[in-house]
């Protein structure tokens, strides 16, 4: 796990109430120091004076790392109070970049997948215990020699939503980055689709026990696609946007396609900063491609990172989840259990006490105090990707999105949460418009 939303002070409280940054510490927190920032597009005064603190974290943030384009929306109180975009959607037309601008959201798909699971789970149509690989019954591709491992029987639906499965890509791979391999090994065209990734992982030996420790994993999220198919009988996709995004007004949401030519309307173009290129995973195009066009295959990413989605439509999501009493998607009970911390021994101290944060049911979880809601956030990267949703226990959510990730480890992409963070907790006046009916 890495640290994230929000950092500790030194007291290991939230750092709520503390007194405005100036222009300096706001620019050095996202890595550069004093620079002109790009125009903002004209605003009211007070509007303006709200504004400045977010535009100045983002506008830092992507000058210094050189970033095409991002977008930003701010959810108070489930009410839209800030959207922008920010630079170049398409840098070589002078596209701009708007808050509805469509981005890959990479692993912010995770929390829509947890939350179509967990809306399974209410309506009795599926239980966290439940075996599965019982539900998803397909046939294993075994390699001479091998024998399926006993232990993929005893993993749970909980155990993929907490990513407690079993697979730990740092010890092996993720297999959702290996399409042409497992295709052969499948024996199917390559790329590998989604159920041929998990005929191939069936055939795979586990890399710890089932439900003994935390290690994120994007096939567990693949494995739970699958697990809504059969549940519902529709394709993943379509039973999401009916029964998750179109309740709560998310309509342009769709999933992505991984080549250049197939973009949805309004979607923004992806940039590698060294303009890096790689072998393509799909046949009959060209052997070299930019990474984000056919370095990987998106569309077998669907449940844990095909989504394609605006600013706007992640803080709709995160807005219907914040109101605990009067949530569309999730009834008070079910949203507990999304925050609820993993059985033990997972995310333990060596003491047996429950770590500072952890992985939930589709979030990473920070308990803020008692009596009060936690942090949840997730991150998400790809080539030509880099995207955060935050909501935090005061009411206040927000999700950005660029077109362009950081690989200078001296400039990490997760600098923009504590900026944001301090953004926030510069504002002393928050507006009271509801932007949401003006998209």
């Amino acid at each position: 796990m890495t640290k994230g939303s929000r950092p500790e002070t030194k007291m290991g409280r939230s750092n709520l109430g503390r007194s405005p940054l100036n222009r300096r510490e706001f620019l050095a927190a996202c890595g550069l120091g004093l620079t002109t920032l790009n125009p903002r597009a004209a605003l009211g005064a007070e509007q303006a004076h709200f504004a400045t603190p977010f535009d100045r974290a983002v506008e830092a943030f992507m000058d210094a790392r050189k970033i095409p384009g991002g977008a930003l929306a701010v959810v108070k109180e489930r009410r839209l109070v800030y959207a922008r975009g920010y630079g170049w959607a398409d840098r070589e037309k002078k596209v701009p970049a708007k808050p509805d601008s469509l981005f890959r959201i990479a692993s912010l798909s995770k929390p829509i997948t947890a939350v179509a699971t967990l809306q399974l789970v209410e309506h009795a149509r599926l239980d966290l215990e439940a075996h599965a690989f019982h539900r998803v019954r397909l046939p294993a591709v075994i390699q001479p020699g091998r024998k399926p491992d006993a232990r993929l029987g005893r993993i749970t639906v909980r155990h993929l939503l907490q990513h407690l499965g079993g697979w730990d890509r740092d010890k092996s791979f993720d297999p959702m980055f290996r399409p042409r391999i497992i295709a052969g090994q499948v024996g199917v065209p390559p790329p590998a689709s989604a159920t041929a990734v998990i005929r191939y992982m069936l055939g795979q030996q586990l890399d710890f026990d089932p439900g003994t420790r935390y290690a994120y994993s994007n096939f567990g999220y693949c494995v739970l696609g699958r697990v809504i198919e059969q549940v519902t009988g529709r394709p993943y996709a379509q039973y999401v946007q009916e029964k998750i995004l179109a309740p709560i007004g998310i309509r342009r949401m769709r999933m992505g396609a991984s080549l250049d030519g197939q973009q949805a309307a309004g979607e923004v173009r992806y940039y590698m900063a060294d303009n890096a290129k790689t072998k393509s995973v799909f046949p009959g195009t060209p052997q070299e491609v930019p990474w984000p066009y056919g370095g990987f295959h998106l569309e077998a990413m669907d449940a844990h990172g095909g989504w394609i989605a605006s600013a706007v439509d992640l803080a709709r999501f995160a807005a219907a989840l914040n109101d605990p009493e009067h949530s569309p998607l999730l009834k008070p009970a079910t949203l507990q259990a999304m925050w609820a911390p993993p059985p033990p021994p997972a995310s333990r101290k060596p003491d047996g006490s429950l770590e500072d944060y952890y992985y939930g049911c589709g979030w990473m979880i920070r308990p803020t105090g008692p009596g009060r809601p936690p942090n949840c956030w997730h991150t998400g990267s790809l080539p030509g990707t880099s995207t955060l949703l935050v909501r935090r226990w005061d009411g206040l959510s927000w999700a950005v999105l660029f077109n362009q990730r950081s690989d200078d480890k001296k400039l990490p992409d997760s600098a923009i949460d504590a900026a944001l963070h301090l953004a926030a907790d510069a504002v002393s006046h928050w507006p009271a418009e509801d932007l949401f009916r003006r998209f």
